[in-house]
This record gives structure tokens, C-alpha cells and sequence, in this order.
């Protein structure tokens, strides 16, 4: 017994006893602020709006869906970390049938509960055997408004010399994110972006990329920003308008409220003011 009690005796030693109670103050103290605050640490998922499988390949035009590609292997589906995704071969009709952009890979893929940003490009095709030749960052431009927006990507380029692969041997690969409403163009932008949603219970990302590896001949970078553009022109409105979740589904309940009673405010005003 005596055994005993000596080794029980480290847990009432002053040292301890007074981290139990920070650590316990601590706690008690991020839940008072979690609720005084409204801050949402832990998400929920949030779904699409509707599917990406739904998009409306006619808002597409000029672009022609050429082929809608599924990954059958399990464990790349599993390391993809979604099932929500589409890969889509689209053509340009309006270009040469030569053209190293006439055609062009979009894969889009959707995470309801990001808890980690996985799958970029610097990582799957080097992890296919190519090797990344060039990264850089890039601005696109995107003429959907007026004036039109800007929004930051990065642009790689791999190459390989091995002839059994799939691909073509050298093409370009344009990527950024949608995060909780803004774009980033990187990983990291996307993480912080994550970081700082604290207010609500959701979130979300999504990864739209652009491969150009459809021809035996690659553009070059300038040509596949152009092309990326052009074709961003018209898929983005989908995206934002169709199926990415909108500012109000990331409200909290108590954002949600004010809104409502802000709407409502409003209303009644415009009715004060008409009847006087």
C-alpha cells in the first residue's frame, strides 16, 4: 500500500494540480467564447447545390462535351477523397483542329467537409510518373463581367520521356480553388481561407483544374492561360450559380436570424412608407 501511495502522490504535487486547473480554465473558457463569440470550430458538411454530373452542357456553347471520364480505380477514387468530381474532355470548335487547346480536360472536385486540402496536381502527376518541369503563378482574367475579375492560379508543366504513359509527353496544368465563396490559387490560400471561416457551421472547397493534355502537341503557357480564360468564361457562372453552396447556406443560425429580421425591418419601412 505504501507502493502505492507514493506513485498515486505525483498527482497532488502543487505542479500538477495547478495544470489540471489551467488546462481545465482553458477549456472552460474557449466554450464561453465559442458561445459568447458564435464561433463554429467544428464544420458540418455542406452539398453542392446540384450535381456537378448535372451541368448544363448547352451554357457550355461553344464548348462541346467530347467525353465524361470516371475514375474506376478505388484506391486513386479513395486518395481523391470526394465523389463528388466530373472529368470532362471539352472542344473548342472555334479553334484549328490542330490546335493543342482545341480540346481540354476540366476536372472539378467538391469537398462538403474540408478537412484537409488534398489532391494538387504538384503531387498526382508527379506521383504518375512525370516530372514537374516549370510552376508558375498566374492571374486570370475573366470576362463574365463588367469590369471583368481577376483571379490567381498557378500553372504547371509536366513532361516525361517514358512512351508507355497515357498521356501526351509534355503538357501544361492550370489550377485554383473555390473556398467558402472566394477563390485562392494555391493550397496554402485555400488553407487560410479555411482558417479564417470561424463564424460558420460550414464549409466547403472545391478544386477546378484545366489539363491540357488532350493533343500530341503542347501550348504553351500563354496560350493555355488564353484558352483557360475563355473557357473559365462560361463554366464559372455554372459553378457559382447552379452548384457551389451561396453566401446565405454558409450563414450561422444567428447570422441567418439577423438577416431575416433585417429583411423584415426593410419591409416594413417600405410598407410605413407607402402608407404615409
Amino acid at each position: 500500500m505504501r507502493a502505492a501511495t507514493e506513485d498515486n502522490s505525483g498527482y497532488f504535487q502543487p505542479a500538477f494540480v495547478i495544470c489540471v486547473a489551467v488546462m481545465d480554465i482553458v477549456g472552460g473558457g474557449m466554450s464561453i467564447a465559442q458561445k459568447k463569440l458564435g464561433l463554429a470550430l467544428k464544420k458540418r458538411p455542406l452539398p453542392l447545390k446540384r450535381s456537378l454530373d448535372l451541368m448544363d452542357e448547352a451554357a457550355l456553347a461553344p464548348y462541346e462535351v467530347a467525353a465524361k471520364l470516371k475514375i474506376e480505380n478505388e484506391e486513386i477514387l479513395t486518395s481523391l477523397g470526394t465523389t463528388d468530381y466530373i472529368q470532362w474532355v471539352l472542344e473548342d470548335p472555334c479553334q484549328p483542329t490542330e490546335s493543342p487547346v482545341r480540346r481540354v480536360m476540366l476536372f472539378v472536385t467538391y469537398y462538403a467537409l474540408p478537412d484537409r486540402v488534398p489532391h494538387v496536381p504538384e503531387e498526382c502527376y508527379t506521383g504518375g510518373g512525370y516530372q514537374r518541369l516549370a510552376t508558375d503563378t498566374v492571374r486570370l482574367r475573366i470576362i463574365d463581367s463588367d469590369p471583368p475579375r481577376e483571379i490567381s492560379g498557378r500553372c504547371l508543366v509536366f513532361g516525361t520521356s517514358d512512351t508507355n504513359l497515357l498521356w501526351a509527353a509534355r503538357f501544361p496544368v492550370l489550377y485554383f480553388f473555390r473556398v467558402n465563396g472566394q477563390y485562392a490559387g494555391s493550397r496554402n490560400g485555400a488553407r487560410m481561407a479555411l482558417n479564417r471561416n470561424i463564424f460558420s457551421p460550414y464549409s466547403y472547397f472545391c478544386k477546378v483544374e484545366l489539363v491540357f493534355n488532350q493533343s500530341s502537341s503542347a501550348p504553351t503557357q500563354a496560350e493555355a492561360v488564353v484558352a483557360a480564360e475563355k473557357l473559365l468564361t462560361v463554366v464559372l457562372p455554372q459553378l457559382e450559380s447552379h452548384h457551389w453552396p451561396d453566401k446565405q447556406g454558409l450563414q450561422s443560425p444567428h447570422q441567418e436570424q439577423e438577416r431575416f429580421d433585417s429583411t423584415n425591418d426593410t419591409s416594413r419601412a417600405r410598407t410605413q412608407t407607402r402608407g404615409n
